[in-house]
């Protein structure tokens, strides 16, 4: 799941503040998940977008709408309903939502109303961890499905940096070592000697080093 967290009120208000008609369009995907852009959070948003409006003396009307996902076409031409109506899109999607926005169309002012962080999962109530870097090789079948990529501060693919202490990374002490979770988990698994060979050279271009990254799947394709 895709995580985000709303921008400062202060950053959204400044990005509108010259347009007249706004509208906070909601993405009921993964961001409503983590109860950062669904339509409850766009409402509230639509809210304080007026009230901080009026505080600087401006006014604007301010609707909400939203999409079942802003990240597939499939339901993003539904976006067309609105068109012509006003001269600003705020988006409560990730950052790929605003793009599809933006790529669709041309003459709109299209902005983002959050930050995207990262993939993860949900711990507990109201918390959500990193677990995937989306680094388009993975490698979770050598590290007994957990992945050094994203849960290593530096990313390290052959072992712990050795700064670690009593588990717990040496970046943040709280932040637990997943090279030793990785080896204690192995050895439950009875695989501990699969972390004596050495991984070659990792090829980041596959990570999104070498540009944006496309997939594309013949059996799929019309």
């Amino acid at each position: 799941m895709i995580v985000a967290e709303r921008k400062p009120l202060a950053e959204i208000i400044d990005m509108v503040k010259d347009h007249k008609k706004i509208l906070v369009l909601a993405c009921r995907g993964c961001v409503t998940v983590c109860s950062a852009g669904g339509e409850r959070e766009a409402d509230i948003l639509a809210s304080l977008i007026r009230l901080g409006l009026k505080k600087e003396g401006k006014q604007a009307e301010v609707a909400t709408g939203s999409l079942v996902r802003q990240c597939d076409k499939e339901y993003i031409d539904g976006i067309d309903q609105w068109k012509g109506q006003y001269d600003a899109i705020v988006s409560t999607a990730c950052g790929v939502g605003v793009n599809f926005i933006a790529n669709l169309r041309d003459g709109d002012h299209v902005y983002p109303a959050l930050n995207t962080t990262f993939f993860g999962g949900s711990a507990e109530q109201g918390v959500w961890r990193e677990q995937c870097a989306g680094c388009g090789n993975c490698v979770l079948h050598l590290t007994g499905g957990l992945c050094p990529v994203a849960r290593c501060a530096k990313s390290l693919f052959n072992g712990p940096c050795g700064g670690s202490v009593k588990g717990s990374c040496e970046i943040n002490s709280d932040v637990p070592c997943v090279w030793q979770n990785i080896y204690d988990r192995m050895g439950t698994l009875d695989r501990q000697k699969e972390l004596s060979v050495s991984q070659p050279i990792r090829d980041w271009s596959v990570g999104g080093h070498g540009g944006p990254r496309k997939q594309v799947r013949d059996d799929l394709t019309v």
